[in-house]
């Protein structure tokens, strides 16, 4: 197992180029300190956990892995199906021109879901389509805790866990008491 930055798991997420909606997330508090953990799988990608904590308002410092190289039938039901929540891994635009592309096929999204009936879903799935999100799915997610899933998670993965806690800790300034939130 290696343990590397957060960013360089995202960036593996965005680099795959399987079918983007097939993501699913689950994340909340940090068991034992400061920070959230966040669960990432994918049926034929994998799982990747990653470990992170808001050193201040502009920065953020983390940790991760990859933790299985697909969804079993032991951990896919730990993933949601259709989550309390949505999330979506985006890439910066190029330019100013393409920003401005995208803006106007959002505007259009927007306006078309507002004259037709339909649900917030699909309207995050054409969004997330316009912008060419590399990873977008349900997400289970608890600000304020840890779903029960994630229990499952952290305890499927305890050796991961055990090793991006202790990863995790280093980077964490000792005179920091909680992280920013």
């Amino acid at each position: 197992m290696r343990v590397r930055d957060w960013q360089d798991i995202l960036a593996d997420v965005v680099e795959n180029d399987r079918d983007p909606d097939g993501w699913r997330a689950v994340g909340g508090d940090r068991a034992g300190g400061i920070g959230e953990d966040l669960y990432l799988g994918h049926p034929s990608v994998g799982v990747y956990q990653l470990k992170t904590y808001a050193k201040n308002p502009f920065e953020v410092q983390g940790v991760g892995t990859e933790v299985a190289r697909k969804l079993d039938d032991e951990i896919e039901p730990l993933f949601p199906e259709d989550g309390s929540g949505l999330f979506g891994v985006q890439q910066p635009l190029e330019d100013e021109s393409e920003a401005e592309q995208k803006a106007s096929e959002l505007e259009e999204v927007v306006r078309v879901h507002a004259e037709a009936p339909t649900t917030p879903e699909a309207l995050f799935e054409d969004m997330m389509d316009v912008l060419d999100s590399p990873a977008y799915g349900p997400m289970e997610f608890d600000a304020h805790g840890r779903p029960g899933a994630m229990e499952d998670l952290t305890d499927t993965f305890e050796e991961a866990e055990e090793l991006l806690d202790a990863e995790l800790e280093d980077l964490i300034d000792d005179s920091v008491e909680r992280g920013f939130y």
